[in-house]
């Protein structure tokens, strides 16, 4: 089954055709990065401007591509939630006017469930169930994959998303956006251990996260330090606030496995690419005999080919939509609605 995919949730225009779930036979992202890095973040009014102007031109060239036509294609797929809301109505609403014209059915797919299905592209031999761990930019969760289109969240942030947290930390330490990429790769060369920074704790549900104050406190040793007129060694406290932030991720995810019983652990979404969390969920996994996974660098991004992966498995759930699908800007990866 051939599906054609668009995602257009945040500063990515996207466009891919995917096989049975597990083939990429094309893939094009077009990136707003660079505009974006004159503000320090994403804008969505200019995001959503960009996705308009580029989206044909994407679709076209992942067609082309794929040395196909609408005619060859057994279904649409595009990202309706969730995400910045103008951004998700420009494919949403592309994708309908394709379905319309073409006749093609239209699957809806959430955004998380696409970047865990990343990994069913990189991995023949990966099916559910698992336990994943869902890092990005505006999101932070545990995620029990019991099959393909069931899913239950056990633990998520309480406040600010660990993506979220690398890219402000990053940005008060002088950093461009994105953040978290620069944060990585300074946190490199120096001491994870010359800073002691708060490791955060909730009361409640064991599996939740929280940023927040782990942000708000380097942020604050930053502006003191400006303030005497001193300046701190960035690599080293890039270094220790990766540690903390990975640490805290993993305790969590680990503690999960154990008591639930999983022994394939999954990463995705953008943090995803983070070195240490590869690193350390990796002898994680070694030193109790679980089986470790996660996406290649080129998938842990916003792309259109994990939205098609996805879409294929709700195809067969027959999770389609008609010309009454919205966008939502936020919606439950458990139990999604259209």
């Amino acid at each position: 089954m051939k599906i054609l995919a668009i995602e257009s949730s945040c500063d990515e225009t996207a466009a891919a055709v995917i096989e049975d779930g597990r083939k990429i036979i094309s893939s094009v992202v077009a990136t707003q990065v660079e505009e974006h890095k004159l503000y320090g973040g994403v804008v969505p009014e200019i995001a959503s401007r960009r996705h308009c102007e580029a989206i044909n031109g994407v679709v076209k060239e992942a067609l082309s591509q794929a040395e196909m036509k609408l005619s060859d294609l057994d279904a649409l797929a595009v990202t309706y939630a969730p995400g910045l809301i103008g951004a998700l109505l420009v494919g949403v609403n592309f994708a309908k006017g394709l379905s319309m014209s073409s006749g093609l059915p239209l699957i809806p797919v959430h955004h998380l469930r696409g970047h865990i299905a990343a990994n069913y592209l990189a991995f023949e031999e990966l099916k559910p169930p698992f336990l994943c761990l869902v890092v990005s930019g505006g999101h932070s969760h545990i995620v029990e994959v019991k099959d393909y289109t069931d899913m239950n969240v056990i633990g998520k942030t309480r406040d600010d998303a660990a993506g979220e947290a690398f890219d402000k930390a990053a940005r008060t330490m002088g950093m461009p956006y994105p953040g978290g990429i620069h944060l990585d790769k300074a946190a490199e060369s120096g001491d994870p251990d010359s800073f002691k920074l708060p490791i955060p704790k909730v009361s409640g549900n064991k599996y939740d996260f929280s940023f927040s104050g782990l942000k708000t406190a380097v942020i604050n040793l930053i502006h003191n330090a400006s303030q005497k007129g001193q300046s701190l060694p960035v690599a080293d406290l890039s270094a220790s606030f990766r540690k903390t932030v990975v640490e805290s991720l993993l305790k969590n995810f680990t503690a999960a496995a154990q008591e639930l019983g999983y022994e394939k652990l999954v990463l995705a979404g953008g943090v995803s690419a983070n070195s240490l969390l590869r690193k350390r969920t990796e002898e994680e996994c070694a030193e109790n005999g679980w089986k470790c996974y996660y996406p290649p660098l080129s998938l842990c991004g916003d792309n259109a080919a994990m939205i098609g992966a996805q879409a294929y498995y709700e195809y067969l759930a027959g999770n389609t939509a008609d010309m009454k699908l919205n966008a939502a800007a936020t919606m439950d990866i458990a139990a999604p609605k259209f």
